[in-house]
């Protein structure tokens, strides 16, 4: 199973969870390419945050070589499902696609766990509210929704 994470400049919520998943294939011997990707070129190349760092060694994950880079249509082909952050990714991600087989690739991540309800994964930069814990919470009950499909398909 190959997954695409999309957050707005992919430097917190998409890299912590490709980080995420991929520590959980590895735990689970699951084959699958697992990567990240975001929508602000000015972003391109940077690590992610201080703060995304210290999360990720504070839960054992591996960012050190994280960077920033941008969805691109191709991504369609190299992707068997694309989890989006919010529903500006979702617009993002859904103007991109070339028909009906690249639009049913593309979710919302917390779909997972509350089917339906398209609910986002709040970006702890932009509301302010939010703190880093609540968002590796988030995605840590959705990627396990992943490697529970992963090992039943």
């Amino acid at each position: 199973m190959n997954v695409l994470f999309i957050c707005l400049e992919n430097v917190c919520r998409s890299p912590v969870a490709e980080a995420l998943l991929k520590k959980k294939f590895e735990e689970n011997n699951i084959e699958g390419k697992v990567s990240s990707a975001g929508f602000e070129s000015y972003m391109i190349n940077e690590p992610v945050s201080d703060c995304v760092h210290e999360m990720g060694v504070k839960h054992q994950l591996d960012l050190s070589e994280s960077r920033a880079r941008i969805f691109t249509v191709t991504d369609f082909d190299e992707y068997d499902k694309i989890y989006v952050m919010d529903t500006q990714n979702y617009r993002d991600v859904k103007d991109l696609a070339r028909d009906e087989s690249d639009l049913i690739k593309v979710d919302y991540l917390m779909n997972l766990v509350y089917p339906g309800r398209n609910m986002t994964v709040p970006n702890p930069y932009s509301d302010g509210k939010t703190d880093f814990d609540e968002v590796y919470d988030m995605i840590d009950k959705a990627t396990d929704k992943i490697v529970e499909m992963a090992k039943n398909a």
